[in-house]
């Protein structure tokens, strides 16, 4: 085994490999070469060569989504890390842990004219929750400098910033390493006690109780706790489809509940007492509703960060959800309350008008998605780009076996795609993405590597722009909108789908698109596919409208 001769990088390495981070993701480069030598030689270190530094950090975030241990990024000077900057803020607002590591310089060398060389350290400072600015000489303050990068990165969940000045020769190797960093062992913090008392007796006076979840991991919630709240007819609970959570008498599509609500069903439904946990909510309309129906007390339920999303916070809770519920049903009295009946009466009524309109519609983004819903196998991994696809996906019951993911730190279309194979590289399911055409053009890089499972599959809905525009307020049909907004365009995944190597089918209409999914579910994986979804550009704002009117 070869080791890079300069010690800075055999210290990074050595306190990696001693930290048990093994998942690398190296995109090609001349100054970060101490460092992709080492770590490619060393078999206990997964390596990953991803050209395009923005593609390299989502496909690193989707790994990380998965393992929810850091995976960590390697690039070399200049503007390589500037590109993985929009991953970083994802991480930073989804608490992803992401360890970056960026190849720089030495002090010298910043501001004389020197070639690819910026002003690298604090690069991240907005979004970065540690930020290690190493000297060149290998040290002991430099060992712990990186040593608290990967602790925070691991205990606080989220991205942080090792820049690392190697001076040339960068090429040289020693069949043994001449520098051993100094390892020190950092404990986890740990969070203090909380003192439920106050809470549980609100909690118990309180007959309308309104619990939102935002994104979360599956299986984050016992059992035991599901079923306490469903059964609470004190309790509404709302979920999303990045929810990860499925309860019988759960509001799953929270958009189809309250859209059409008037001005008495808001004050009926406002709540006295609301609690969330997970992290960001994509409805706006709950958002909306809660910010102008405000909670008499709003508590968020984390271990780390709270957001004060609705205006109304009153209470950040540091603790894990199970701990907070067991706490609030402990020796607890059952409230007799309307509240959840009431909304399950509604949700009941409304799901009836979903299918009877879904039944009589044409052919459609809404319809295709209907479609798609009723396809999708019991057991695999779900990953849906932002903008359309995640609303859409909003309004359709989704089986609980099914993981659903999106990236909705910054809500952005960029890495998607990414994202979606770096998970699906670790996942022991198939995965599967959802995405709309100028998502899946924007990262089409994402299929430039080789490591995509044979089993990955695309569903990409090709309604010849950005079909989002035309369902926000401020949609005209003119020039400048179709240009500068929507993005008209009439290109298609099939050059891209044979250039590389994915199995490639389309679908124009109900009876196309039923058969190209049960080919795209059914047939022997020899390779990743794309099922290209082709839908009326100027309809599907006018039918989503309407579902909203009538159900």
């Amino acid at each position: 085994m070869i080791h890079p001769e300069i010690p800075l990088a055999q210290s990074i390495i050595q306190i990696a490999k001693a930290k048990g981070l093994n998942t690398i993701i190296i995109s090609p480069g001349s100054r970060n070469a101490p460092l992709t030598i080492g770590f490619s030689s060393d078999p206990f270190f997964n390596c990953y060569s991803i050209a395009d530094e923005r593609c390299a950090a989502f496909f690193g975030l989707g790994i990380a989504q998965q393992t929810l241990t850091p995976a960590i990024l390697v690039c070399t000077s200049g503007s390589a890390l500037l590109n993985y900057y929009p991953a970083v803020a994802e991480a930073f607002y989804s608490q992803i842990p992401l360890i970056v590591i960026s190849a720089d310089r030495p002090t010298d060398k910043i501001d004389i004219g020197d070639g690819q060389t910026i002003r690298q350290r604090n690069v991240y400072d907005n979004h970065s929750l540690y930020n290690a600015n190493l000297t060149e000489e290998a040290s002991a303050s430099n060992d712990l400098l990186i040593q608290n990068a990967i602790s925070v990165a691991i205990n606080k969940k989220g991205p942080v910033h090792i820049n690392a000045p190697f001076e040339e020769p960068l090429y040289n190797t020693l069949a043994e390493n001449t520098y051993t960093p100094a390892l020190v062992h950092i404990e986890k913090p740990s969070l203090p006690a909380v003192d439920f008392t106050s809470f549980k007796e609100l909690w118990n006076n309180t007959p309308k109780k309104l619990v939102l979840i935002g994104v979360e991991n599956p299986g984050f919630m016992d059992v035991e706790i599901i079923n306490l709240l469903g059964n609470d007819p004190s309790v509404v609970v709302m979920t999303e489809v990045t929810s990860n959570l499925h309860h019988p008498n759960f509001v799953s599509t929270i958009d189809t509940l309250i859209t059409s609500f008037n001005e008495d069903d808001f004050k009926k439904l406002q709540p006295d007492l609301l609690i969330t946990t997970g992290g960001m909510v994509v409805s706006k309309r709950i958002k909306a509703f809660l910010r102008k129906y405000k909670p008499k007390a709003h508590w968020h339920v984390d271990e780390l960060r709270a957001y004060d999303t609705f205006q109304a916070l009153n209470a950040h809770i540091k603790a894990d959800p199970n701990l907070f519920f067991k706490a609030m049903y402990a020796s607890s009295e059952e409230i007799n309350s309307p509240y959840q009946s009431w909304v399950l009466t509604l949700m009941e009524s409304r799901k009836k008008g979903h299918q009877k309109y879904l039944e009589n519609i044409v052919f459609s983004d809404f319809k295709a998605f209907d479609i798609i819903w009723k396809h999708l196998p019991g057991h695999l991994q779900l990953q849906i780009s932002n903008s359309a696809s995640i609303r859409y996906a909003q309004l359709f019951d989704t089986k609980p076996s099914i993981r659903v993911f999106c990236n909705r730190g910054t809500s952005g279309i960029d890495g998607s795609t990414s994202t979606a194979i770096g998970a699906a590289v670790v996942s022991k399911e198939p995965t599967v993405l959802i995405t709309g055409d100028i998502g899946f053009l924007y990262d089409s890089n994402a299929l430039w590597n080789n490591y995509t499972p044979k089993d990955f599959k695309i569903i990409l809905i090709n309604n010849g722009g950005g079909g989002i525009f035309r369902i926000l307020p401020g949609h005209q049909e003119q020039a400048v909108f179709n240009t500068y907004f929507e993005t008209e365009h009439q290109l298609d995944a099939s050059h891209l789908a044979k250039m590389f190597g994915y199995e490639y089918y389309t679908a124009t209409d109900e009876q196309t698109l039923e058969k190209s999914l049960s080919r795209l579910f059914s047939e022997q994986n020899e390779r990743p596919a794309i099922l290209e979804i082709f839908t009326p550009t100027k309809i599907n704002q006018d039918i989503l409208k309407e579902y909203f009117k009538v159900i």
